[in-house]
């Protein structure tokens, strides 16, 4: 092997001449201390090295050694549960051998080579399989059933298969008496997985948040955004939906957040129990730890790393969602690496590529049909956080994301600052799904779902036109029926959008009940309006008992939801009652 020397070390970046064996994003060791790093430049001999590790104490004359390959993670049993930093080191071993912060140079396998799985084959002997193919299984945990698959680009017939306990590098399956497959797979991670087809993404991805899944849906298989402020609640809206997303498999990444953040995960996700499964959550959870304390070039590679173990699920037949927080904290470790390149800066400092590079990581999002002669059908959702400096959303990361995303949940520190969350503000947010996903709705939620929602989204329009008259010159200006929309909209705001993610009951919603709590409140303004043309006053509407109980139905559990069946026919009768008073009057 040639060995490389360095010339010049700056910060993360480390410049190597003698190099001419090497390619742009093989892995290199650094030093005598072996760090890990990636050659991210080449120029004749010299390359440029980004270092994944602390380069203190690094200087020129160190050697550098190539391995010929590209940055690549691991693929096999034992990814579900773990915790992992940006470049797959796993970090509960990390600990066990260097304690609490990272020693330089320590080398833990990413996938423990040591504990044995059991693995059921699927195939037989004399069985042809091709690229994909299932040949067995192992039950990772109680929810997920991991598929052993044939890696990509090999194809043959079937000479020997076992069963019973093997680790992830014993021999488990023999093609055409000379390939041998185990359980593991290596993969690069800035290579997309492939598929047979990409499919057009028709179905929600339920995520148990009303002004998300009712107005802003996203797809299986969708993008989406959620730029925001400092203090506007991106992280929780990431961490509910890590929870409650009906997908199989979440990846989550913390990418250069804050640490007490990835605390927060760790000590919540295994207290959570799933409620599709009963099993604690973190049971179809991987998670990726890059804090903001960690190395920069590493922040880098851990949305990669993310992306690729989610395709991986994604091709055995999974639906999987990855979040990614934040993208921003990424594409500053980008601006870092490139100014010390010395490349020419585009916007803001940041490189000429960002969009580009952007583009590339969300495209690997998608619903697809997977590699395998079974046809099987599997979605990756990527859902990426931006912190735009001061919460504008025209500088060039949030730009760079909204031209290639989908869905753009836009969170508003004014609605935070009032106590509402989620804090996506109604009028700016939008989904590029909603025509599909209406279709989806109104076939198999409520023949009415999508007139619903456009006529609660129009009430919630008018009210903006309002509130600037009452503003100018108060509410009394206004005609009743007007003043009725406003106790509407208000109803939509605080007792629809508005949910307590702490709360046991309002955390989750399902699309049932969803359906049931936008007929109820908007219900409450057609009898209003009936109450009005009867001559009934709007004080009296607005201080109906049955008000109460409107407000209060979002903490209605999901087994007794025909309570809100009786509360809209007790609004009825209310209303009715009002009705028939009026007319008293009137004779």
């Amino acid at each position: 092997m040639k060995v490389g020397r360095i010339i010049k070390v700056s910060g993360p970046l480390v410049v190597a001449e003698g190099m001419d064996e090497a390619n742009v994003y093989d892995v290199v060791s650094v030093s005598d201390n072996k760090l890990i790093g990636e050659i991210i430049e080449m120029r004749g001999d010299r390359a440029s090295i980004q270092v994944y590790e602390e380069t203190t104490g690094i200087g020129p004359g160190d050697p550098v050694y190539t391995t010929g390959q590209p940055l690549s993670v691991e693929l096999g049993p034992g990814l579900i549960e773990a915790m992992f930093d940006g470049i797959q080191r796993p970090l509960e071993p990390l600990r066990a051998i260097a304690g609490d912060f990272l020693s330089r140079g320590t080398e833990v396998k990413s996938l423990n080579r040591e504990k044995k799985w059991y693995f059921t084959p699927t195939v037989k002997v004399g069985d042809k399989v091709v690229q994909g193919d299932i040949i067995g299984t192992v039950q990772e945990t109680p929810i997920v059933l991991h598929k052993i698959m044939v890696p990509i680009g090999i194809s043959g017939e079937v000479t020997d298969i076992k069963e019973g306990d093997f680790t992830v590098i014993d021999d488990i399956c023999t093609l055409d008496g000379n390939v041998n497959i185990q359980m593991m797979q290596k993969w690069p991670v800035r290579k997309g997985r492939g598929y047979q087809k990409k499919l057009n993404p028709t179905v929600p991805l339920l995520t148990g948040q009303r002004v998300i899944d009712t107005f802003f849906p996203v797809t299986k298989g969708g993008t989406a955004a959620i730029p925001g402020p400092f203090g506007s609640g991106k992280t929780v809206v990431q961490h509910q939906l890590a929870k409650w997303a009906d997908s199989e498999i979440v990846v989550y990444v913390g990418c250069g957040e804050r640490g007490n953040e990835m605390t927060d995960v760790l000590m919540e996700f295994p207290e959570i129990i799933d409620p599709t499964t009963g099993e604690s959550l973190m049971k179809r959870t991987v998670l990726i730890a890059n804090t903001s304390n960690m190395p920069v070039a590493a922040r880098e590679a851990s949305i990669y790393t993310g992306i690729t173990i989610a395709e991986y699920f994604r091709d055995m037949g999974f639906s999987v969602a990855i979040m990614a927080d934040s993208t921003s904290r990424w594409a500053e470790a980008l601006r870092e690496m490139s100014g010390r390149l010395e490349e020419m800066p585009g916007d803001e400092g940041y490189p000429a590529y960002l969009a580009s590079r952007a583009a590339e990581f969300y495209e690997r999002a998608g619903k697809v049909i997977c590699y395998g002669s079974d046809n099987r059908e599997g979605a990756v959702t990527v859902i990426g956080a931006v912190s735009p400096p001061g919460g504008d959303i025209s500088e060039p990361v949030s730009q760079a994301t909204l031209r290639i995303v989908k869905v753009f949940w836009g969170l508003d520190y004014a609605l935070s600052y009032k106590r509402h969350f989620p804090a996506i503000n109604w009028l700016n947010s939008y989904s590029l799904y909603q025509s599909k996903i209406d279709e989806w709705m109104n076939e198999n939620i409520d023949p009415d779902f999508a007139a619903n929602r456009t006529k609660a989204m129009n009430l919630l329009q008018d009210e903006t036109g309002l509130l600037e008259i009452v503003r100018l010159v108060g509410r009394d200006s206004l005609s009743e029926e007007d003043q009725l929309k406003l106790e509407a909209t208000k109803s939509i705001r605080e007792d629809f959008l508005q949910q307590n993610a702490f709360n046991e009951v309002d955390t989750f919603c399902s699309f049932a009940k969803q359906n049931k709590m936008l007929k109820l409140v908007l219900n409450f303004y057609d009898q209003g309006k009936r109450a009005l043309e009867q001559g009934v006053y709007l004080k009296d509407i607005e201080n109906m008992d049955v008000r109460n109980k409107i407000a209060r139905a979002k903490y209605i559990a999901e087994d007794d939801m025909n309570e809100i069946d009786n509360v809209n026919r007790e609004l009825v009768s209310s209303i009715d009652n009002l009705i028939s008073k009026g007319g008293i009057l009137d004779a």
